[in-house]
């Protein structure tokens, strides 16, 4: 008898959980599963996310159903794209202003991801196994999606127009996400949205700030109703982060540092508005282009870069070359830079898989802390002692 109280009590404390009740801590949870009933006077989304950094998507909340608003789905978009969240087993409103919004279902079951960036999204959200289908398995370095894709409980549909629509019916998802450009041959979306799936554009990279782009997790949450750990996570990542900028904030002599390399003779250098300047920025670093205001990225020869930040004490980001003597092989002009001349090229590349998937833009964007200590790390050493390169590594 007192084995049989004993599984009521904890039969009964896992139904709490699951519905969404009140918990042990006294806070009530977002529901994880569908309703068996509705009650119409309940909000449904006690934990709610609130946009601090990310300027491309807001959520509405209301009591059983939120509005997101991705408004700015890629740079220069003309127009945005509405999601309409429901709750599962609540009724969907029948309200004139939705007629044009994607209606999702949450949380939901199964998602394919069509970039790396969301995975690890993933992983901190804690949904991992929802995950049925990627674009490709190649240039993944999140482990625990490399185990599922070894698993073979992934199916890989492909990218841009050429996405393979029959391997996504093999895994029938609740959602599809990915990104779009505007540029047909590079943009999934409409071939998906054709074929009748349910696709919610991502527009992360859209963004003008590391910390802008790293709370587009929020956005992957609101699909999972998984907004309590978005917000831990985030919470943290913005805290350290911005810890981290208070102790540049106090340094004496900000160094000077060139960035990437070109590419095809033409040397894209990020605007003075851009998410790279504002890296450099916020580690203690001058930049050449500080004062422009693009925040995308200038189109420029090498002489023109030569000209304004030759004599840069800093050089990062440099692409696929593993080494200086591969750099000044490329083109034999770089060895007249000062950063080269003084041994001071760093690249993000520490974390390159055997495909050449590069973990600086996969866990990067939602870890810019660690890459923002990083570059602190490399101008002034003397502030993390402690620190070592995660993302970044000094060529030879």
């Amino acid at each position: 008898m007192k084995m049989l109280k004993f599984s009521l009590i904890i039969a009964l404390v896992l139904a709490i959980a699951l519905s969404g009740a009140p918990s042990a801590r006294g806070q009530e949870a977002n529901p994880t599963e569908c309703l068996t009933s509705f009650d119409p006077d309940r909000d449904y989304f006690p934990q709610k996310v609130e946009i601090a950094f990310a300027t491309g998507f807001s959520v509405e909340y209301h009591k059983h159903y939120k509005v997101v608003r991705v408004t700015r789905p890629w740079a220069g978009a003309e127009s945005g794209f509405t999601y309409l969240l429901v709750q599962c087993g609540a009724p969907t409103p029948a309200d004139e202003q939705f007629k044009d919004a994607v209606v999702v279902e949450v949380p939901i079951r199964k998602l394919i991801s069509m970039s790396t960036t969301y995975l690890p999204h993933l992983v901190e959200l804690g949904v991992v196994e929802a995950l049925v289908g990627v674009d490709t398995l190649q240039y993944i370095s999140t482990p625990e999606i490399i185990e599922l894709g070894k698993a073979g409980k992934l199916v890989e549909i492909g990218s841009g127009a050429q996405v393979n629509v029959e391997q996504v019916a093999l895994v029938a998802p609740d959602l599809i996400m990915t990104y779009g450009t505007g540029a047909p041959d590079y943009d999934a979306h409409p071939k998906l949205i054709e074929a009748g799936y349910k696709v919610a554009l991502n527009g992360e990279f859209a963004e003008n700030t590391p910390l802008g782009r790293a709370e587009w997790i929020k956005f992957t949450a609101l699909f999972f109703n998984a907004e309590a750990r978005a917000n831990a996570y985030f919470d943290g990542v913005a805290s350290e982060y911005q810890r981290l900028v208070a102790l540049t904030e106090r340094v004496s002599t900000r160094p000077s540092v060139l960035i990437n390399t070109p590419y095809q003779d033409v040397w894209y250098i990020p605007g003075g508005k851009s998410f790279a300047a504002r890296f450099l920025l916020d580690a203690g670093a001058s930049y050449a282009w500080a004062d422009d205001e693009t925040t995308g990225s200038l189109p420029l020869s090498i002489e023109d870069v030569f000209a304004k930040a030759g004599d840069a004490e800093f050089w990062v980001n440099v692409g696929f070359f593993g080494s200086l003597k591969d750099l000044e092989a490329a083109d034999a002009r770089f060895a007249q830079f000062a950063a080269f001349k003084n041994g001071k090229v760093f690249n993000n590349d520490k974390r390159t898989n055997e495909n050449f998937g590069n973990d600086y833009f996969e866990s990067g964007v939602i870890r810019p802390h660690i890459i923002l200590a990083d570059l602190i790390k490399i101008f002034h050493p003397e502030l993390l002692p402690d620190h070592e390169l995660v993302y970044y590594r000094q060529l030879k």
